[in-house]
């Protein structure tokens, strides 16, 4: 508890900046002046059993002298902040002399301290920015496909195919689960048939012996007179399947099973 008017502690802290000032230049004496005589005395109003003075926090262990710096420095700065920017630089000095190396391990241990929690801090905000954006992409594709036009596909279609739209989307009990970027339906004169049809067999690495053994991969038929789905370039029309690109011919291919509905229109 204070036991000083506010005119003592005044006095007190002057007397401890006049201190300071003494031990600046006493800092160029041999080290036992500058650990013991260059002291300032601590004010009136840091008397308590509970607070430290200057003298015992060089008496301290070393593991335990940094924290007792602190404590001091804080004590001074909660009555008269000025004389605690005073007093700091002479007890840091001799804390240099006393504990050598103390000093700048602290303030190194320090700054480590706070670039980890800068990185954490930013770990975090890139953790929640990825939260949002993927919370964003989740309800602008739940958006899209509220609003996506099936057309006359029935929901029990595991596959749509909208020829004049050049359109095609998997459905999963009825609701879009995943549209292909692009699509070639059959050009003029080979058409894609349309109506409804069922997976009848798959062939990954399938070729058509009709066209010159040309590539068919990813190829799900879905009639018996060779219409499929399949892996192909669709800037170019088929010749009756439909063609899709990489991208899309792996999807159907891991989604689509034997049976499965396909409806095109």
């Amino acid at each position: 508890m204070l036991k000083t008017s506010f005119a003592g502690i005044r006095r007190s802290v002057v007397a401890l900046a006049a201190s300071a000032a003494t031990a600046v230049a006493l800092l160029g004496a041999s080290p036992a002046a500058q650990a013991q005589s260059a002291l300032p005395q601590v004010p009136d109003f840091a008397q308590s059993s509970t607070d430290i003075t200057f003298d015992e926090v060089l008496k301290q262990p070393r593991e335990n002298a940094w924290a007792s710096r602190n404590a001091f420095l804080k004590q001074v700065s909660e009555f008269d902040p000025n004389a605690a920017r005073q007093i700091k630089p002479v007890i840091d000095n001799a804390l240099d002399i006393t504990f050598p190396g103390l000093r700048a391990q602290k303030e190194r241990e320090e700054k480590q301290r706070l670039a980890a929690i800068r990185k954490a801090r930013a770990a975090e905000v890139a953790a929640e920015k990825a939260r949002a954006e993927q919370a964003a992409r989740k309800a602008e594709a739940a958006r899209k496909a509220r609003s996506f036009n099936v057309g006359p596909c029935p929901a029990d279609a595991d596959v749509c195919v909208d020829v004049d739209g050049r359109r095609t989307w998997l459905q999963n009990n009825g609701k879009v689960s995943y549209v292909a970027p692009s699509m070639a339906p059959g050009k003029r004169g080979q058409d894609t048939p349309r109506g409804t049809f069922y997976v009848n067999r798959k062939v990954k690495d399938e070729i058509s012996y009709e066209f010159n053994n040309a590539p068919m991969p990813y190829a799900i038929y879905f009639t018996n007179n060779g219409h499929a789905f399949h892996m192909g370039d669709p800037a170019y029309d088929s010749a009756g399947c439909v063609r899709l690109p990489q991208q899309a011919a792996l999807r159907y291919w891991d989604d689509l099973q034997i049976g499965d509905k396909v409806f095109i229109y």
